[in-house]
């Protein structure tokens, strides 16, 4: 799953605990904060690819992908059942949350889904960005505060380090 010896901000133990799915069964997030590079990716794959063989419903999406569909779904007066559809997985994995900024309706879009999540699934977040730089991508305080308010409520916070994996192997290479 995850390469130990590259990655030294998180252990095999932490991961291990993870995989008894605990966190989902209590609906609680994940929160792999850190540089590109670093396995945040890989790490949110493994455990959703583990949840699915252990019967759970997962769905892996980028945060831009996302932010799309619940615009999509908006536009189209669809915002409530494509929440309602989302809502159906045990666990919902969002990679690259904050490499782009979003636009106000995306926001508010994001801010239902995440308040439609909360306290009844579990939710992955990958992001290069602390939790005091979401304004950045969110460009908006009153959204920012009760999103992360939700997301970190009920979460386990893993800062992830290390040397970016792509950049070693094309050192290697």
């Amino acid at each position: 799953m995850l390469d130990y010896r590259h990655q030294t901000t998180i252990t095999k133990r932490q991961i291990t605990q993870l995989l008894d799915f605990r966190f989902i069964d209590e609906r609680a997030n994940l929160i792999f904060i850190g540089p590109p590079g670093v396995g945040k990716t890989h790490l949110a794959i493994g455990i959703g690819q583990e949840a699915i063989d252990a019967g759970y419903k997962v769905l892996f999406t980028s945060a831009l992908a996302l932010v799309e569909k619940l615009e999509l779904a908006e536009i189209k007066g669809e915002l409530k059942h494509q929440i309602t559809a989302l809502q159906k997985f045990d666990l919902l994995i969002i990679d690259e949350l904050g490499y782009l900024p979003m636009s106000r309706q995306a926001r508010y879009n994001l801010f239902q889904l995440v308040n439609a999540l909360y306290e009844y699934r579990s939710v992955i977040i990958t992001t290069n960005k602390e939790f005091t730089a979401w304004g950045e991508f969110f460009q908006d305080d009153s959204v920012v505060v009760p999103i992360v308010d939700r997301l970190i409520h009920h979460s386990h916070i893993f800062i992830m380090g290390g040397e970016s994996y792509r950049l070693r192997q094309k050192r290697q290479g």
